[in-house]
C-alpha cells in the first residue's frame, strides 16, 4: 500500500513538472510575441499633393461636395463642374463630378434639424453617393416616419430614407473600464492642461461631479468629472485623483496586456480604416462612412459626429477611436452589436480638445519631451491604401485593471523572466523525481538481495 502511494505521488509530481514546463514555455513564447514591434506601415501608393480638405477649401463649397479615400488609397474629391475636376486632377487627386454641391447638402441637413425632433433617427451626408441619408430605428413610429418622409421629399430626391435594425443608443455600461454609480464607461485618451492630467471620455457617461473608480468595490478611486458636454456634443473630462495620469499615459489598451502608443490627434477621412478599443468587445475595426453626422438619442441630439461601420456594445462608451497611432474620437453610441454589426458614432477628439482647452498626452519622443497635440490632419493617411492601415505601434499596458484575466497576466510582455523561472523550477522537479526514484529502486534492490542471500 505504501509503495502504491509513493507511485501516485511520483506520478503527480512528474505531471506537475511537465505542466510547469508547458506553462513556462507559453509565458515566454507569448511574451516574446507580444513584445514584437509591428512592421512599418505600408508606404503611400500615390502622392496626392493637396489633401481633399485643402482642395475643397480652395475650390469652395459651391463647386465641391466632400472628399474621401478610395480603395487604392488616392484622395477622391466630389466636384460639380469639369473645370473643378481638372483642377483636382492637376493636384494629384481623383475627381468625381456630382449633381449636388456641399451647399445643397448642408442646406438639406439644416432643414432636417429644424423639423420636429424624432428620437431614434440619425442623418449624415454620404459624400460617395452625393446624398443625405436619413435612418430611423425600430422605435420610430409609423406616424413620425411619415412626417419625416414628407420633410425629406420637400427637400429633394437626394435625401434618402431608410429603416435600420436595433436602436440608436448611447453605449453606457472601453479600453480600460471606469465605473460610477451611474454605470460603466470606458477611458478614452489621457490629456493635460499643463497643471493636471485628465481622462477624455464621453459626456453622456455622467455629469460634472461624478466620481469614478477602477474596481467594482469602489476601493480604487480614479477621479471626478470636472467638465461635461451632452447633448449637443458628447465629451467630458475626468480629473485624476492624484493629479497625474502616471506611466504609460500615452498608451491605450487593446486587450491581453497589449496597447497602442498614441502619437497625436487628427480628424479622420471618409473611407479611412479605423480601430476602436473597448472593455466589452475588445479591439474592433471598420471604416469611416461620414463626418458631421447627427444622432437623435432618447436623451437628446448630438451633432458633428464621426459615423463608422465599427461595431460597439454597452460598456464601450468613451473608448478610443484611432488609426496608425493617431487619436480620432471617443465612442458616443450607435445601433447593432459585434455579432450582427451596426453603425457607431464618435465624438471627434480635435473638437473636444479645443472646447476643453486641453492637449493630448503623447509619447515624449514624439513631443520633444512635452505632451502636445498631434498632427492637425491625417494627410499622410490619405495616400495610404485603407486596407494597409494598422492600429499603431505596440506598447505594453501598465497598471492593468483588477478585472484582467489570468491568461492576460501570464502572457504580459513583462513575464519573460517569471516564465524562465517556471521552466527552471519544473526541470529541477523532474530531475529530482528521477533521482528519488532511482535511489528508491537501488534501496529496494539491496533489501531484496540481502534477504535472498542472508
Amino acid at each position: 500500500m505504501r509503495h502504491a502511494r509513493r507511485r501516485v505521488v511520483r506520478r503527480v509530481t512528474r505531471l506537475a513538472a511537465v505542466g510547469g514546463l508547458l506553462l513556462g514555455g507559453a509565458m515566454v513564447t507569448q511574451a516574446a510575441m507580444a513584445s514584437e514591434t509591428p512592421s512599418a506601415p505600408a508606404r503611400p501608393l500615390a502622392a496626392t499633393g493637396d489633401t481633399g480638405a485643402a482642395l475643397g477649401a480652395r475650390l469652395g463649397t459651391a463647386r465641391t461636395a466632400g472628399d474621401w479615400i478610395g480603395a487604392d488609397g488616392r484622395t477622391v474629391v466630389a466636384v460639380t463642374d469639369e473645370a473643378a475636376a481638372r483642377e483636382v486632377r492637376r493636384a494629384g487627386a481623383e475627381a468625381k463630378v456630382v449633381p449636388h454641391s456641399m451647399n445643397e447638402l448642408k442646406s438639406a441637413t439644416a432643414r432636417l434639424r429644424s423639423a420636429p425632433r424624432v428620437p431614434g433617427t440619425a442623418w449624415a451626408v454620404d459624400y460617395r453617393t452625393n446624398r443625405v441619408v436619413v435612418r430611423a430605428d425600430r422605435t420610430v413610429s409609423a406616424g413620425d416616419w411619415s412626417r419625416l418622409t414628407r420633410v425629406a421629399t420637400g427637400i429633394g430626391g437626394f435625401v434618402h430614407m431608410e429603416r435600420t435594425k436595433g436602436t440608436f443608443t448611447t453605449r453606457l455600461n472601453g479600453a480600460q473600464p471606469i465605473l460610477s454609480t451611474g454605470g460603466r464607461c470606458s477611458a478614452g485618451f489621457n490629456v493635460t492642461d499643463g497643471r493636471s492630467d485628465f481622462i477624455l471620455t464621453a459626456g453622456h457617461c455622467g455629469p460634472a461631479g461624478s466620481t469614478w473608480f477602477a474596481d467594482n468595490q469602489g476601493g480604487q478611486q480614479l477621479g471626478r468629472t470636472v467638465n461635461s458636454s451632452f447633448p449637443g456634443s458628447d465629451f467630458s473630462l475626468v480629473q485624476y485623483t492624484g493629479g497625474k495620469a502616471g506611466a504609460g499615459a500615452d498608451v491605450v489598451a487593446i486587450g491581453g496586456g497589449k496597447g497602442v502608443r498614441i502619437t497625436g490627434a487628427a480628424d479622420p477621412a471618409v473611407g479611412q480604416r479605423v480601430f476602436r478599443s473597448g472593455s466589452t468587445s475588445g479591439l474592433r475595426d471598420g471604416r469611416v462612412t461620414a463626418l458631421n453626422a447627427t444622432v437623435n438619442y432618447p436623451e437628446g441630439t448630438v451633432t458633428g459626429l464621426i459615423e463608422t461601420t465599427v461595431c460597439a456594445e454597452p460598456g464601450d462608451s468613451g473608448g478610443p477611436l484611432f488609426s496608425e497611432g493617431i487619436a480620432l474620437g471617443v465612442t458616443s453610441g450607435g445601433n447593432g452589436d459585434c455579432t450582427a454589426g451596426g453603425t457607431t458614432f464618435f465624438q471627434p477628439v480635435t473638437k473636444a480638445l479645443t472646447a476643453l482647452g486641453v492637449r493630448l498626452i503623447v509619447s515624449a519622443r514624439n513631443a520633444g519631451g512635452t505632451p502636445s497635440p498631434a498632427p492637425a490632419a491625417s494627410a499622410a493617411q490619405g495616400a495610404m491604401a485603407p486596407n494597409a492601415a494598422s492600429p499603431g505601434s505596440s506598447a505594453p499596458v501598465t497598471g492593468a485593471p483588477q478585472g484582467s484575466t489570468l491568461l492576460a497576466r501570464l502572457t504580459d510582455t513583462r513575464n519573460v523572466g517569471p516564465g524562465l523561472l517556471v521552466i527552471a523550477g519544473s526541470l529541477i522537479a523532474l530531475v529530482a523525481t528521477r533521482y528519488i526514484r532511482a535511489e528508491q529502486d537501488r534501496k529496494a534492490y539491496r533489501r531484496y538481495y540481502s534477504a535472498t542471500w542472508g
